[in-house]
This record gives C-alpha cells, structure tokens and sequence, in this order.
C-alpha cells in the first residue's frame, strides 16, 4: 500500500506541474506528536469483550507525519492526495479474560496492541468565498482506511484487518489576519449510524514567502465504527507543526 501511494504522488507531481499563472502545485509536510486520548474496541462487535487501549492499556505518544500534493485550478478549484499513516503500541495487564477475535486472552496476561489507522484520500474542492481577509470553501473526500487491531501475549496472537472506502465532506476556512499572519480551520468529517468521521485542524500560519509558509496548530482525529464486526471508538490528539510550498510559474 505504502508503494502505491507513493507511485500516485509521483504521478500527481508529473501531470500537474503549474502551466499557467492560474494553476499551482502545492507540497504539504505536517509532522509533530500525536496522543491517544480513547480508544475502546470490542471485536468482534457483538460478541468481543470491551476494553479499552488507553484505560486498561498504557499507550505510547509517538511521532506522526502526513504529506499532502495539491492541484490549484483558477484558484477556486482544488484537487489533492493525501498519505497520512498512524500506528500506536500500548501495553499492561489487564485483570479480566478478553475475547478478541476468536482468542481467548487470560486474565491478568501481558498484552502488548498494536492499533494502525493508515488513511489515503482524494479531495476535491471549489472554494466560494474569495476575499483578501477570508477564504471558505468546501468539498468531497474519498478516503481509503488501512486498519489493523492485533493483540499479543506469550502465547496467544490475534489481530482483526480492514481495507474500506469512507466517503467525507471536505471544509477548508482562512482568515487572513494580515498579509503575513493568517488563522486556518481545515478538515474532513461526516457522520451516520454506521459510524463516524473528523479529521479538523486549526492552526495559525505564516507566509513566509509567495513559495513558503509555516502552520502551527492542533489536530484532532476522532470517530468509529459500531456493527456485528466492529466495535471501535477513538480520539487522538495532534501537536502539530507544517510546511507548504508552492510551486509558482
């Protein structure tokens, strides 16, 4: 999967290189900490046991990357990729039998999880409002998950795998605070009864040059699934920090 992407972001950069002072190719690469703040999981979902990766478990915070290739089309239509891998490890004891996918875990066992959310995404957008201090505009998101939920001990490992497309709504907000300094609201989210969905940003930027600019903000991922499968609710929390460049004629 990782190959794929990055044969994609290849491609993309090839095909839409900046022909005209109205089309521009944009690079984002966001990078900082990511913190587990819940993370409950049952599978399978009507028979598993609940438990939880942050409350019975220890998680690790870990390092996080994202990288992002956009197509800017006389400035109001946006197309754009993203690869935006996640995988945390937590560990402990947990006092009760846990029945996670066909296994049995004993009581009072040393378990070790590995939880993986990798996320690919198409975006388009139109942006509607257009006005030197404001930006606002919105969109579709088709996104591909690469999901795993394993869990080990000295003798038992069980893990349960998912590949799925989401269909979400895209949003992008700026307010421009000046010609340097600017506030940005940005992300993915749609609900349903299936489950549920939010990737936002807020972040404040500064324009370093036409080419360059820097956002420092905070990030929040949340959502899940409930079915016969699948029982997982999570929220992580991002410190994140991010470079954009530009690609001008």
């Amino acid at each position: 999967m990782k190959s794929l992407t990055y044969s994609i972001f290849i491609l993309f950069l090839t095909l839409f290189q900046p022909i005209s002072v109205k089309a521009q190719a944009i690079i984002d690469l966001e990078t900082g900490a990511v913190f587990n703040g819940y993370n409950d999981v049952r599978i399978p979902g009507d028979q598993g046991t609940l438990f939880s990766l942050t409350d019975d478990l220890k998680t690790e915070t870990n390092i996080f990357y994202r990288l992002r290739a956009s197509y800017i089309i006389k400035s109001r239509h946006s197309l754009s990729i993203l690869y935006a891998p996640l995988e945390t490890k937590s560990r402990g004891i947990v006092p009760n039998d846990i029945f996670f996918e066909g296994e049995l875990f004993n009581a009072n066992a040393q378990l070790t999880n590995t939880y993986k959310f990798n996320s690919y995404r198409l975006t388009y957008r139109y942006d509607f409002v257009q006005k030197p201090k404001l930006e606002f505009g919105l969109g579709v998101t088709a996104k591909i998950r690469d999901a795993k939920i394993a869990i080990s001990s000295n003798q038992l490992v069980s893990q349960k795998t998912n590949v799925g497309f989401v269909p979400l709504i895209n949003f992008r907000l700026l307010w421009k605070i000046d010609d340097k300094f600017g506030i940005l609201l940005d992300g993915d989210a749609l609900a349903a009864p299936q489950g549920r969905a939010e990737d936002v940003l807020i972040a404040a930027i500064y324009k370093f040059s036409d080419n360059l600019k820097i956002q420092v903000g905070y990030r929040i991922l949340e959502g899940g699934a409930d079915n016969d499968e699948v029982y997982n609710f999570s929220l992580f929390h991002y410190a994140s920090v991010g470079l954009s460049y530009t690609f001008l004629k």
